[in-house]
């Protein structure tokens, strides 16, 4: 839905711009001056309306869509389940050729895509030593659409790590030695990615990009 709006939002606009002044135009013509005041009234009380509900809802619309897709669809291996991390294998030009949802970028980063949801309980992101390459994980919240928060080499280093991830209003104890990351609204949507410097260097950055997973809070680490 968002690459249809995207490609072709300027026709779809022009046209009814158009329509707009075509009937407009029919209506002086017919000497309809009221009926041409209001119909400028209900397009400004319909613009501003739409302008807030676009605002409002716009990213609930947006963010909902990559739920759909990973969880029905998936990115290339089948349906991704809810508090489960897939990595692309492919570069994002390859993966455009397959219609993947987060085929964007450029060739030298891997993709990671999943849905997650705290709502019965914490879970653990799980990360591997990364040995200085470049990584990350956004998340971000399904009401605004923003992104909140980040694990990855600029924001908590490219050591092995392991985030608690909870509900602000959970009151367990986090474990020792890990980063605790509330979700505001119980759920996000997580992108990752894991440079790759060359094609013989993919194999072990797809490696690593595996190894960035999700548990629940009472499995061991993922090592």
């Amino acid at each position: 839905m968002n690459r249809l709006i995207l490609k072709y939002g300027s026709p779809i606009t022009i046209v009814i711009l158009a329509v707009f002044a075509w009937v407009i135009y029919r209506r002086i013509g017919d000497g309809g001056v009221q009926t041409i005041i209001l119909l400028a009234a209900t397009a400004l009380v319909v613009w501003v309306i739409g302008t807030v509900v676009f605002i409002c809802f716009w990213p609930r619309i947006t963010v909902g869509s990559f739920h759909r897709i990973f969880t029905q669809r998936g990115l290339g291996g089948g349906p991704i389940p809810v508090n489960t991390l897939y990595a692309v294998p492919e570069s994002p030009s390859e993966s455009a050729a397959s219609g993947s949802v987060i085929a964007t970028g450029t060739d030298d980063l891997l993709y990671i895509g999943g849905w997650l949801d705290v709502k019965d309980g914490p879970r653990v992101l799980h990360v591997l030593d990364m040995d200085d390459r470049y990584f990350c994980v956004q998340f971000t919240d399904p009401t605004s659409g923003a992104n909140f928060a980040y694990v990855g080499k600029r924001t908590t280093g490219t050591a092995a790590g392991d985030f608690l991830l909870c509900e602000p209003t959970w009151n367990g104890s986090t474990p020792n030695g890990m980063t605790r990351i509330d979700i505001p609204h119980r759920a996000a949507l997580l992108i990752g990615r894991v440079f790759v410097a060359d094609e013989h260097d993919r194999p072990m950055a797809y490696a690593l990009a595996k190894q960035i997973q999700l548990t629940p809070l009472t499995s061991g680490p993922a090592r």
